[in-house]
């Protein structure tokens, strides 16, 4: 006796093709209807707010917001025209990877500048009312990125970690004109030692540094800032712009 199959098994089909339609969810549908149409228009510089919808996927996020930004600027032609886009706001479901994705576009992507907006979230809305600070903190930007204003238009961002003893002392880049904590001592900041077991630490403005200890470490390996949903966190510099969340161990 023989046997054959006269169809294809259910489970062996490969997937539906996607009805393209007006699903904004559907890739390529944003993009030619609202992105594409652009391109034969100059185009001075690019203000983007957007991640939310990144979440779930903050590591992939790290690889395809430097590479949207280098495919726009492939499509328009002109140049390495300046991309300012803003740091995802606190926000209950909001995870600090997906903000240290966008932190670390900066490095990889050029003429790019961050507006943090740490102090002006809404722990209960994704779309925060306070949008004042949103745009004069991109205003800032763009001043600079495009029209070469000499201005501050970031708050500090980490650089690198130096370990001395028991202080863990973190460099900041835009901080040339100091650090400064805004309502008391400086807030959001927790230590590790080789185990990884993060705990509350001081931590103290020494120049444009700033030192991070705990009694319950005594030889830090990292240091992390704000690192959740909504940061409570205070470090400015003294142009009055909030340092952005980071982690000193990222993978």
């Amino acid at each position: 006796a023989w046997r054959y199959r006269a169809s294809v098994a259910l489970a062996d089909l490969p997937p539906a093709p996607l009805r393209l339609g007006d699903n904004p969810n559907v890739p390529t549908v944003l993009y030619n209807g609202m992105i594409a149409p652009l391109q034969p228009y100059a185009i001075r510089g690019v203000i983007w707010y957007q991640g939310e919808s990144n979440n779930d996927r903050s590591k992939q996020y790290r690889a395809l917001f430097p590479l949207l930004i280098a495919d726009w600027r492939r499509a328009w032609g002109e140049g390495d025209f300046p991309f300012l886009f803003v740091q995802i706001a606190p926000f209950k479901d909001m995870r600090p990877e997906l903000r240290e994705a966008q932190f670390l576009t900066l490095e990889r992507s050029p003429k790019t500048a961050m507006a943090v907006i740490t102090d002006a979230g809404d722990a209960e809305d994704i779309h925060p009312a306070r949008k004042q600070p949103v745009g004069a903190r991109l205003a800032l930007a763009a001043r600079a990125l495009a029209y070469g204003e000499h201005v501050e238009y970031s708050g500090p961002l980490y650089q690198s970690l130096q370990v001395k003893g028991r202080r863990a002392i973190l460099h900041f880049t835009h901080a040339d004109g100091g650090l400064t904590a805004r309502d008391g001592e400086l807030r959001g900041f927790v230590i590790a030692g080789a185990d990884k077991k993060f705990v509350p630490a001081r931590a103290e403005i020494e120049g444009d540094t700033v030192v991070v200890t705990s009694d319950e470490v005594s030889q830090p390996v990292a240091v992390r800032y704000g690192w959740a949903n909504v940061p409570d966190v205070n470090l400015y510099n003294k142009a009055g712009l909030p340092a952005s969340p980071f982690r000193t161990d990222v993978e």
